[in-house]
């Protein structure tokens, strides 16, 4: 196979590209796919893919084209996914986006100026690499871990935040809650207030001027005795929206601290943080338009509770 070529069929539209090339008429196993997008041997529309493509999402009439014979990729190409304290998902010239652990802030806050950001560690790894300073496109809240995507020049920052304002990307956030959402999928629809003084989002009625609305699909994922995995896709993007929504329907986040409002969760469960992780994120690309995916796995911290669920609450 010197060099082969594919079109993406619309029955194959939203495969990822590592399982498109993993195909048993392609490259045959997902390993082989990895090595080739590491050797710089795949190219989607004519632009070289790399590891950091992995997860991209196919669509329709797509070029896909692997060039096994290609010049100087007899060798392994530098990994771009980890440097010290920073786990980055995808960069280019334009952009960056990274994986934030629990606990970190996403970006400086005056009242917690002691406190490390993403932000900070970003602004380190691009001056050490002599480019731009990132420019914030969007956050999640310091205790929730995930997808957080940085521009790094104004330009870019100011398309990414249009399409944010619009509502245009994909956010999907995986969590586990105490309850079970009943139906096991659906919509939730709040207007909601930020209280300033408290910090906190609040539900407040429609006539209210200063509500905004405030709306996530929602799916259970699996369920145990007293808790259920779920996943939300945001409609909306709300500060601490997810942790309200399900609140406001019984269904507190597992090791929340904030919204608890209310009567007492029956058996606490001890974990360290809400439960509450930013799985995937879909743009598209501010210069070239095309749609860009980035995908976090679950941290460890959520496997094990999930585990330690798996086993003492068998539904």
């Amino acid at each position: 196979m010197p060099d082969s070529h594919w079109t993406v069929s619309a029955d194959e539209a939203g495969v990822r590209l590592d399982k498109f090339l993993a195909g048993a008429d392609r490259l045959k196993s997902r390993s082989r796919a990895a090595a080739a997008l590491e050797r710089g041997k795949i190219f989607v529309n004519d632009e070289e893919a790399s590891t950091a493509d992995a997860a991209r999402r196919l669509s329709a009439r797509d070029r896909v084209r692997v060039w096994m014979d290609r010049p100087g990729s007899s060798k392994r190409r530098p990994a771009l996914h980890r440097t010290a304290d920073l786990d980055i998902l995808y960069e280019d010239n334009d952009l960056i986006a990274v994986n934030k652990p629990p606990g970190l802030l996403s970006v400086p806050l005056e009242r917690k100026a002691d406190a490390e950001s993403m932000f900070d560690r970003i602004d380190q790894h691009l001056r050490s690499h002599r480019t731009r300073r990132p420019f914030t496109v969007h956050r999640i809240d310091r205790d929730t871990s995930g997808v957080v995507l940085f521009a790094k020049h104004a330009a870019a920052q100011a398309v990414l935040k249009q399409q944010f304002l619009r509502h245009e990307p994909e956010r999907v956030y995986q969590a586990i809650v105490y309850g079970h959402p009943t139906p096991p999928s659906g919509t939730w629809v709040d207007t909601l207030v930020w209280d300033q003084r408290s910090l906190i989002q609040k539900e407040t009625h429609r006539r209210d001027p200063r509500g905004r609305d405030a709306i996530s699909e929602y799916r259970v994922v699996e369920r145990y005795s007293n808790t259920s995995f779920i996943e939300v896709r945001l409609v909306t993007g709300k500060r601490n929206q997810i942790r309200i929504q399900a609140r406001l329907r019984g269904h507190t986040l597992v090791g929340e601290q904030r919204y608890v409002f209310g009567p007492a969760e029956l058996r606490p469960i001890d974990f360290a943080r809400q439960a509450l992780h930013a799985g995937r994120l879909t743009v598209k690309h501010p210069a070239t338009e095309r749609t860009l995916t980035f995908e976090a796995p679950l941290p460890e911290d959520m496997k094990d509770l999930i585990a330690a669920l798996r086993l003492t609450e068998r539904p």
